[in-house]
Parts: structure tokens; sequence; C-alpha cells
């Protein structure tokens, strides 16, 4: 999995990445074929936002989050991808499951 992290009137402390990296791990250890991440930490006055694209197989997945300081949006932001996530796969195995079905059928 490659990871981008870039800040926008924000630096990017090895604090705030080692916390942003721990988070992800939830969502590769969920589904191995991550591909590529990129996130985006904002700040503008008192706004404090998150987003991310996460390129999998076959679809992007995009998510953003704001919150009171950095740490509590990148938490909301990892459980939205985590989601997002579980659902394309769960997709991919219904339809994997459909053209077993399918063929099954097909043969007798």
């Amino acid at each position: 999995m490659n990871l981008h992290i870039t800040g926008h009137h924000v630096a990017v402390t090895d604090a705030l990445r080692a916390y942003m990296v721990s988070k992800l791990d939830r969502v590769n250890r969920h589904f191995d074929h991550v591909i590529d991440v990129n996130v985006v930490m904002s700040v503008e006055k008192l706004r404090q936002k998150v987003e991310a694209n996460v390129h999998v197989s076959g679809r992007e997945i995009h998510a953003a989050s704001e919150g009171e300081n950095l740490y509590a949006a990148i938490d909301e932001l990892a459980d939205r991808l985590d989601r997002q996530v579980l659902r394309h796969k769960e997709r991919l195995q219904v339809s994997r499951d459909e053209g077993f079905e399918r063929k099954r059928v097909d043969l007798n």
C-alpha cells in the first residue's frame, strides 16, 4: 500500500503521520487489495479537516471528516473508510457467489 500524506496550512508531524498509519492499518487488515491512499489534512481557522482517497482494485473510495482536532478527524475518517471498504468487499463476494451459482445452474 502506497501512502501519501500532505498538509494544507498544517505541518504533518511524525506523530500525525504515525497516528494516520496506525488507523489505516485497520482498513488494510480488512481488505488486502488496497493499492494507493492519498490523505490531505487541512486547517482553516477553527475547521480541521481530513480527506482520503483510497484506490482499490476496480474502485476509488473517498471519505472526508471534520473534527475539533486532527486526531478526532482522523478517527472519524478511519471509521468511514473502514465501513466503505467492508461494503466494497461484501459486494465483491456477492458478485463472485452469484457468478458461481449461474455457472452451477448452467451445468445442470
